[in-house]
């Protein structure tokens, strides 16, 4: 055996540099088309039940899935998750869905339950293709800070924020044939906002940001950095609007909703604060080349009997109208949407302040709308089955239906 130092080091340099090229290419990686079908076409990847994630082979079933081979396609008795590992940005996602047995529906959500497709149903034999735009961030900043996560975010929301881009099946009968990811140059609509806005991980609990995605096409994508318990003080010191300013480009979008943990401060200067806050990343927005949206907060529960966010939605009015920025008032929609639940108002709520799937889906709406109403650019890329919404005339809650996910709760988000 050659003990030559000088040659076991340039043995050792040289084996190192080529594990670190090889490294660098599987994360720079950024496209895929994985066969759930058992007939896989050339350059598809076969994907098995068996096939469970593993960092090592980048992509595969989250464990505890019930996995089942279909005639043409992978399904489950339950809600199951595939993942694939890639760098930050905009994907776009295409799925083959259908079972040639049988009908299916599927629902798919991505990351922490953002609604990418609705219900989608095939006839027994048949199958359809949907695109949706996934949007991915981890937390580290190209200056080399990071972004201050909540101990919460590290456990039951590290899927917002790890190096993998999560897809869940779901509904009466998912059947997934086909899965192709690729990068995608798109605008995004940033938000930032608290509980009432951000990805909630675990049922019932849902915010209309997690919503939002199902109502555009393809073209956009949506880039939820909000978080529960935070003001819009707490995002700028906690580098939350510095990472989406790191992120944002000429055309991008930034949704801005913060109030009802804003207003339990005590300091005398406290709305003055909050204000002057809002007019900052108004000011770095437009610096960026993006375009700011002001959401007024909704209102909670009890607002349908009086005002619970003392003057924070006026605050955002006054902001909006001296900074010459859009304005979408959810804050008064929000009343008129409680109001015409009537005796159903408990049915859209799952405490005071948090919604469920269902109220968060008609808020999601009113946002909608509300970017039409605004004639915002971003309303070209609104799917065209969306006809409006009138708050006073909600869905009927009692033919409502979303498929729950797995992960469920009773532990009430921050900031409540």
């Amino acid at each position: 055996m050659n003990s030559n130092p000088l040659l076991v080091f340039y043995r050792l340099f040289w084996a190192a540099a080529l594990m670190l090229v090889m490294d660098t290419g599987a994360q720079a990686k950024a496209s895929f088309s994985f066969n759930f079908s058992g007939r896989p076409s050339r350059g598809e990847i076969s994907v098995s039940p068996t096939n469970l994630y593993l960092d090592s082979v980048g992509y595969g079933f989250e464990p505890d899935t019930n996995l089942i081979t279909g005639d043409g396609c992978i399904t489950s008795t339950n809600p199951f998750y595939f993942s694939v590992k890639l760098p930050e940005g905009n994907y776009r996602v295409t799925v083959t869905l259908g079972d040639s047995a049988t009908a299916s529906t599927t629902t798919v959500k991505a990351e922490l339950r953002r609604l990418m497709l609705y219900h989608v149903q095939t006839a027994s034999g048949k199958s359809v293709k949907r695109t949706f735009i996934v949007n991915l961030r981890q937390p580290e900043i190209p200056d080399g800070s990071r972004v201050h996560l909540k101990p919460r975010e590290k456990t039951d929301e590290w899927w917002d924020w790890d190096d993998k881009l999560t897809l869940e099946f779901n509904d009466t009968h998912p059947c997934l044939r086909l899965l192709t990811i690729e990068k995608a140059d798109v605008p995004t609509v940033f938000i930032l906002g608290d509980s009432t806005v951000c990805d909630q991980p675990f049922e019932p609990w849902n915010s209309w940001g997690q919503m939002l995605p199902v109502f555009f096409v393809p073209k956009i994508a949506i880039a939820n950095h909000s978080e529960s318990g935070e003001t819009v003080a707490d995002s700028l010191a906690g580098n939350r609007f510095k990472k989406v300013f790191s992120l944002m480009k000429p055309g991008d979008y930034l949704f801005i909703q913060f109030g009802h943990n804003d207003m339990k401060s005590k300091k005398p200067d406290a709305l003055d604060q909050y204000k002057a806050d809002f007019k900052k990343v108004i000011a770095e927005t437009c610096a960026k080349g993006g375009t700011p949206v002001l959401v007024a907060s909704m209102e909670r529960k009890a607002g349908v009997e009086g005002p619970t966010l003392e003057g924070y939605p006026d605050a955002v009015r006054e902001v909006a109208q001296q900074e010459k920025c859009a304005l979408i008032d959810l804050n008064a929609m929000s009343l008129v949407f409680y109001k015409a639940l009537g005796t159903n108002l408990n049915k859209a709520f799952v405490d005071g302040t948090h919604h469920n799937s269902y109220g968060s889906y008609e808020l999601a709406q009113c946002v909608v709308d509300g970017i039409q109403q605004n004639r915002l650019p971003l309303a070209k890329y609104i799917v065209k089955d969306f006809k409006g919404f009138d708050p006073a005339h909600p869905n009927p809650v009692g033919t409502f239906y979303m498929p729950a996910s797995p992960k469920q709760s009773k532990v009430k988000p921050l900031g409540n």
